[in-house]
């Protein structure tokens, strides 16, 4: 199962990367476009790094999916599938349930990261991408991964949680992390600079953090950043007046 989980996890990665990358650096797009983010295309080095890495973390996190798929097997889980045990409202409470308690074991597991006492062994392979590309979405060292890998898992011993559910999350999981990465914005602009951007984090609000380490922690939600006094949104791009 570890193995069948890997495997599941490597390619899922590497499809979603490849296509945003494809999408935002490889197809033509205007260099001076305000939803640029990188100065510089990413550099094939880095995106091999990248990769290496991330390949390594597909491992990682398929250890406890696989001791939690077994446990559901032997009955130990809240996971369950008739949905009319707990209801359709129980779909989108759990889901949020759950991506409000991995967003905040991360702000906080990823700030402490950026401790002086612990960067160097735990998250400076994932910072070697000043300029990251959707490869360094899942780019993490060996003790990152398994610091984040076991929240999910751990959380279906707690929470009662559908099957559709979990893939909804973990498809969350990767699209944010990827788009989050690209170096564009793909996001539109209303919803980046609008009260859902306000607490939303999108490449634009991540992007800052790989170039001014000491903010923006969050995961999917600001909420955290800005409690903690750590949220530094980048200016809107000034618009430019029309030609004559």
């Amino acid at each position: 199962m570890t193995l069948a989980l890997t495997l599941i996890i490597a390619v899922r990665y590497l499809a979603v990367a490849g296509a945003v990358h494809a999408l935002v650096w490889v197809a033509p797009h205007d260099p001076a476009s305000p939803r640029r983010l990188n100065r510089d295309a990413p550099k094939p080095k880095l995106i091999w790094q990248e990769i290496r890495l991330s390949l390594l973390s597909s491992w990682i996190y398929a250890l406890p999916a696989a001791l939690a798929y077994e446990a559901w097997r032997m009955g130990w889980t809240r996971v369950y599938l008739n949905v009319d045990q707990y209801g359709w409202p129980w779909l989108i409470v759990s889901g949020l349930i759950y991506l409000a308690v991995q967003d905040t074991y991360y702000y906080w597991i990823h700030r402490a990261m950026h401790h002086s006492a612990l960067f160097r062994w735990s998250h400076a392979a994932h910072h070697r991408s000043r300029q990251p590309s959707p490869f360094a979405s899942f780019a993490f060292s060996a003790l990152e991964a398994a610091a984040t890998a076991w929240v999910l898992p751990a959380l279906v011993f707690v929470a009662p949680i559908h099957p559709a559910v979990i893939l909804t999350l973990l498809t969350i999981m990767t699209a944010a992390a990827v788009l989050n990465h690209s170096g564009w914005e793909l996001m539109p602009g209303w919803l980046v600079r609008g009260p859902v951007g306000d607490w939303l984090i999108t490449a634009t609000h991540h992007s800052r953090h790989h170039t001014h380490m000491t903010t923006n922690y969050g995961l999917y939600f600001r909420v955290w950043d800005r409690l903690m006094g750590t949220d530094a949104m980048p200016q809107a791009p000034p618009r430019l007046a029309p030609a004559e």
